[in-house]
């Protein structure tokens, strides 16, 4: 089956990217094994500290401040929750607040139904997005959402992006498009069918509207976000060249995928905060 095709109940979602192994102008061919790659080749001996030791609200509110700098954002749109291993409630920005402007102590935090139980303000109703993952994906601690131009200009053509760079090799068979768009999520029914469409995927593009990207830490997930927002403008000037790249091999890939999300989303997170905090301080008010 091609990563074009459906591979979820009714059509509704399907693995995007790369073509299956071997498929080279439709004649079968033999792989070579994958290469390794993350700590199984290496691992740094130190890295860089953030500087200073962060609360979950303070390093919550570095995270949605990182994103909007680097374009991860539409206005006040968009929600990140994170549930901290053991625990069932879940922290969330407030509605109504922008995320360049979230300070740590706007931070609200919701229950598994999404009342809110500590905070100033109200929550999104599409909060029912965040609930319904966590509760069915015991791995996504983190669950981001929001409408970045280059992924809402991939999803409204209905086209997700081809992974066409190495640091596309992070979504290897770990990104679902859902393609179809029935309006605004809700309800915690209409999320638990979301829920169910996107799978076990790190990351799901929403036809016509977004993308989810998760992860089982704040760093992985706030990674996993700022790439595919470069991965999906990259793809789109890649399609205005009008030329087809030469594909990367899958065992190439599976190798640096293990070494990007090992190795670089730690170390992406805390160059993010330390700069985060360097431009605005006040953020961790």
């Amino acid at each position: 089956m091609s990563a074009d095709e459906s591979i979820r109940p009714g059509g509704s979602a399907r693995l995007a990217g790369v073509g299956p192994p071997g498929a080279v102008g439709g004649e079968a061919k033999l792989e070579p094994p994958n290469r390794p790659g993350g700590a199984a080749v290496w691992s740094p001996s130190v890295t860089p500290p953030i500087g200073v030791e962060l609360s979950e609200e303070q390093a919550l509110a570095v995270a949605f401040r990182h994103l909007a700098e680097i374009g991860f954002a539409e206005n006040m749109a968009g929600h990140i929750t994170w549930q901290p291993d053991g625990r069932t409630e879940m922290l969330v920005n407030p509605w109504g607040l922008w995320w360049a402007e979230l300070t740590a102590s706007d931070i609200c935090v919701v229950d598994t139904d999404a009342r809110v139980i500590r905070g100033r303000w109200d929550v999104t109703p599409a909060i029912h997005i965040h609930t319904e993952l966590h509760r069915a994906r015991s791995d996504a601690r983190v669950v981001v959402h929001n409408h970045p131009y280059y992924v809402s200009l991939m999803a409204s053509l209905q086209s997700p992006p081809e992974l066409v760079h190495q640091t596309g090799a992070l979504f290897l068979d770990d990104l679902c498009f859902v393609d179809t768009y029935d309006g605004e999520v809700d309800t915690a029914a209409r999320a638990a069918e979301l829920a169910e469409r996107i799978g076990g995927a790190n990351v799901a593009i929403l036809a016509s509207h977004g993308v989810i990207a998760m992860g089982r830490t704040l760093a992985e997930a706030v990674y996993r976000s700022a790439t595919i927002e470069r991965v999906c403008k990259l793809a789109y000037h890649v399609m205005l060249a009008g030329r087809t790249p030469t594909p990367m091999k899958r065992s190439d890939m599976a190798g640096m995928q293990a070494s990007l999300i090992e190795r670089a989303a730690d170390v992406y997170w805390a160059g993010a905060a330390r700069m985060t905090i360097k431009t605005d301080r006040q953020v961790l008010d």
